[in-house]
């Protein structure tokens, strides 16, 4: 698919019906924050018919994000549901019985408190797969804590081991925990179930929790500390800014690029580029030489712009990138010609990723208004109105 194709029509197709290779999939999303929504748009991108249970909005209601920039919740329907409100679980329990897939990101107890936990819905649809998203997981002592993506990270060891070795940890954003350890898998526990389902014909209970996610993502680093091959430190590793070739660098302008030239050859253009001598330096895996080389990596690549830098690393082969900021990255040659962003209800989206060469996944609407679907879902679900 070229770009233009990938990006042209999406804002004339918003609210066109569900394409790509989950088309024909019905998901329910149990209001929650962070990875489920985020779980959910994938979800829905990928083409399933991804309803959001949301509750009703009460008189003067305003959201906090407009529609329009909630991109967690593209591409989904809204159905206004008070599930605290006695009767509403068995319109709820309706539509189950259609569904492919529930996920929820309450405390543990609360869906069985609500009569939505698993018991009473594979009662109701003995294939269904229902998704539980939490941070420190159903059970353990910290299972009805508080928490957010710093505290599991915190809990796993990777935030240690990011950042300066002079200075704190330092959030990876909300990417590596909520999305990557939560979202993510909770995605693929989702899809696994789904496979195993076509062959068993039962459901099941996925339970994604944020620190079992991130614990695996950290088991290359487990697995290099358990060898040796890892210090406690921060900033003294190969991927953790130790190694002067792995890292960021300022450029005249006050800019930064990025270098990562980790195998040999790589590394040996590096140098190229930059006009040092490999013979001249100490072995590139000598770790107490590293401090001293990225000063010289530092002052050779401040001698120019981050512009300059990048025509003279162009095809050189040398594992290089400009650092952008948010902006630039919409604009940047590369993102342009894949199509990495398009723009929905006039402000610019990821497109959705991976890509399907048959079976493309589509922007088809910004995030629905709490209930803006409600008489369409339950018709469409063949469900009467409560």
């Amino acid at each position: 698919m070229t770009a233009e194709n990938n990006t042209a029509g999406r804002e004339a197709g918003m609210g066109t019906p569900p394409s790509g290779p989950l088309a024909g999939l019905r998901v329910i999303e149990l209001t929650a924050i962070g990875p489920v929504p985020f779980a959910g748009a994938w979800l829905a991108d990928m083409g399933a018919d991804v309803v959001r249970i949301d509750r009703p909005p009460g008189p003067g209601a305003t959201r906090d994000v407009p529609p329009r920039f909630d991109f967690y919740n593209r591409n989904k329907r809204s159905l206004a549901l008070d599930l605290k409100q006695p009767g509403s679980e068995q319109t709820l329990l309706a539509m189950v019985e259609r569904a492919d897939v529930l996920m929820e990101g309450y405390r543990p107890g609360v869906a069985e408190r609500l009569g939505l936990g698993p018991e009473p819905c594979l009662a109701r649809n003995p294939k269904l797969i229902y998704g539980r998203m939490t941070g420190w997981g159903q059970e353990g002592p910290l299972a009805q804590e508080a928490g957010h993506d710093i505290n599991y990270l915190a809990l796993t060891g990777a935030l240690h081991c990011i950042g300066a070795g002079d200075r704190p940890p330092s959030p990876p954003l909300n990417l590596v925990a909520d999305l990557g350890g939560g979202a993510m898998y909770l995605v693929a526990g989702v899809l696994a179930a789904l496979h195993e389902a076509r062959r068993s014909g039962r459901g099941q209970v996925v339970d994604a929790a944020i620190v079992d996610g991130v614990a695996g993502l950290m088991s290359a680093f487990q697995a290099y500390r358990q060898q040796g091959t890892w210090t406690a430190g921060r900033g003294e590793n190969i991927v953790d800014g130790g190694a002067p070739f792995f890292g960021t660098y300022e450029t005249s302008d006050g800019k930064f690029v990025s270098v990562g030239a980790i195998e040999p050859h790589f590394y040996a253009n590096l140098l190229s580029v930059m006009g040092l001598r490999a013979e001249e330096l100490p072995g590139q895996n000598d770790r107490a030489a590293w401090p001293a080389m990225r000063e010289r990596f530092a002052t050779v690549l401040r001698t120019r712009t981050r512009s300059q830098w990048e025509v003279a690393m162009a095809g050189r082969e040398a594992c290089f990138a400009p650092v952008l900021d948010i902006d630039e990255a919409w604009a940047h040659p590369h993102n342009r010609a894949r199509g990495v962003h398009a723009l929905l209800d006039g402000v610019q989206h990821p497109n959705p990723a991976p890509r399907f060469s048959r079976t493309p996944g589509a922007l088809r609407r910004p995030a629905p208004a709490p209930g803006e679907h409600s008489a369409e879902v339950l018709a469409d679900w063949g469900i009467p109105t409560p």
